[in-house]
């Protein structure tokens, strides 16, 4: 391995001084540099990050965990991350539980392991238990795509609530009176706001709880949207609708429905959650709640980067952002009944 003692050697200058080339250019003579970079070229020298990290203290790393990387969703989130991220002097490292308590857990204890300087977590452990263990680390983290129930971290959401309420006031203006919803996971925090704003959009309408008829699902993805669309159309007083808790579920259920003959939307509605990039591009396009999925990713990143700089001179105070979801409307729903 070359090593910053080679590089001193060839460029003929001291080890301090190819220290002060690579983390402070602007304490050297550009002479010295380009002598410097030269040497590094030649000789292919490449700074050891896990060094750094042990006299820093801490890396250059921002970690992001989030429930599917499968899902374009989060991808959006992390690209909102990566830009506040990069304009800070750090980098993100994209980190995916699978939906798994367990892999959740794992990842953060690498994070602590890897000295971190702080996460962006959207939990998979709905008991708390992971976030209560990583909390006695000390390293700041903010929650994403979900509120915070203390007071001890920021988070950034949407309004789900909202957002469930939003997609059933839809259908209901569609004439619908019978609406599956096909839920997802029960332990997660988005699934059950979104059902709470359905329910709040048919008692406002004067409908009983049961006109939503939920499906609950191990996952939030596509394979188990099929599943949920084969129930469905099992069903012997079918739903004129769904509301998915995401679109991934959404899109599940509009493949069942098509390979089955039913037409979306003249015999079957279809609302998503999320507005994914797939959903405008779908057979039939698909009518979604849309998060914006980029700010979140940049807002959570921002209350981090804070609370990282904070010092005492300048203390952060930690602050739930909840922002307002968006229905947009496209042909799944739009059938007059």
């Amino acid at each position: 391995m070359v090593g910053i003692k080679d590089v001193a050697r060839r460029a003929g200058v001291s080890v301090g001084t190819v220290s002060n080339v690579i983390n402070r250019p602007d304490m050297v003579s550009e002479e010295t540099r380009n002598r410097v970079r030269t040497a590094i070229d030649r000789l292919g020298y490449v700074r050891s990050e896990s060094a750094r990290q042990l006299r820093a203290g801490h890396s250059r790393i921002m970690a992001l965990l989030v429930l599917d990387l499968a899902n374009p969703f989060f991808v959006d989130v992390a690209r909102g991350a990566e830009r506040a991220a990069r304009d800070a002097g750090l980098r993100v490292m994209v980190c995916n539980s699978a939906q798994s308590p367990v892999e959740e857990a794992e990842y953060l204890s690498l994070f602590a392991e890897q000295r971190v300087r702080g996460v962006l977590l959207t939990p998979a452990d709905a008991t708390g238990r992971n976030i209560a263990a990583f909390r006695r680390r000390e390293i700041p983290f903010v929650l994403v795509d979900r509120v915070a129930d203390g007071t001890t971290e920021c988070s950034v959401s949407v309004d789900d609530v909202m957002g469930g309420a939003l997609a059933v006031r839809h259908l209901l203006d569609a004439g619908h009176r019978s609406i599956a919803y096909v839920s997802g996971p029960p332990g997660f925090n988005q699934v059950r706001d979104r059902r709470a704003g359905a329910l709040r959009a048919l008692a406002e309408a004067g409908l009983p709880a049961s006109a939503l008829r939920e499906l609950a699902t191990e996952r939030l993805d596509v394979a188990a949207g099929r599943d949920s669309g084969a129930r469905i159309l099992g069903m012997a007083d079918r739903p004129t609708a769904a509301f998915c808790a995401n679109d991934l579920l959404a899109l599940g259920v509009l493949q069942e429905m098509y390979a089955a003959g039913v037409r979306v939307p003249q015999d079957m509605a279809i609302v998503g959650y999320d507005d994914i990039e797939f959903a405008a591009a779908a057979a039939v396009p698909l009518t979604s709640v849309r998060q914006p999925a980029v700010a979140m990713g940049t807002l959570a990143a921002e209350l981090l980067l804070e609370e990282i700089e904070s010092t005492p001179e300048r203390s952060h105070q930690h602050r739930r952002v909840v922002l307002q979801p968006e229905l947009v409307v496209r042909r799944s729903s739009l059938a007059p009944r």
